[in-house]
């Protein structure tokens, strides 16, 4: 006899994230739920399978409610390194809408390499923002996802 556990949730930072349409789609590959939290100011289009919760326009009112609502196992998609950090050792599985997982491996690495490039900012020093996305991003952002997913139905199969 199998016993099913509970199937993570994929909790999406949407503010400003470029693979909604991606999340929504491979998520019900997987019969996954979906919840894409952002702010007042961007409206969200609604998806079979996605749950949307708007939060008020304040500094940091989606991060803590992802921070807040996420639990152990859940799949947090984001571009915030903070929320990245908190959602790791909150013991979610994180990723970037480019595909890169963060972990405890990389993500001080990160974290220290903005703070780097936000000193330089503030001297006058010139940074490059990100490239943009394109389809390989975005093809490589949905292959990850999947492996996650699957890695997880995996380990839910008792």
């Amino acid at each position: 006899m199998s016993l099913k556990l509970e199937q993570p949730t994929i909790v999406v930072d949407a503010d400003a994230c470029p693979v909604k349409a991606e999340i929504g789609e491979t998520a019900r590959r997987f019969s996954v739920r979906v919840l894409m939290v952002a702010s007042h100011d961007h409206r969200l289009e609604p998806q079979p399978g996605v749950d949307i919760v708007q939060v008020d326009r304040s500094n940091q009112s989606v991060d803590l409610y992802i921070v807040n609502h996420i639990v152990r196992g859940d799949i947090v998609v984001t571009q915030d390194f903070g929320l990245a950090c908190i959602a790791i050792g909150k013991g979610a599985v994180v990723l970037s809408p480019r595909g890169e997982q963060y972990t405890d491996e990389n993500i001080d690495y990160l974290m220290e390499r903005r703070h780097e490039l936000a000193k330089r900012r503030r001297t006058g020093g010139k940074t490059r923002g990100p490239k943009a996305m394109n389809n390989d991003d975005r093809d490589r952002f949905q292959q990850k996802l999947t492996k996650v997913l699957r890695n997880e139905q995996e380990n839910h199969d008792v």
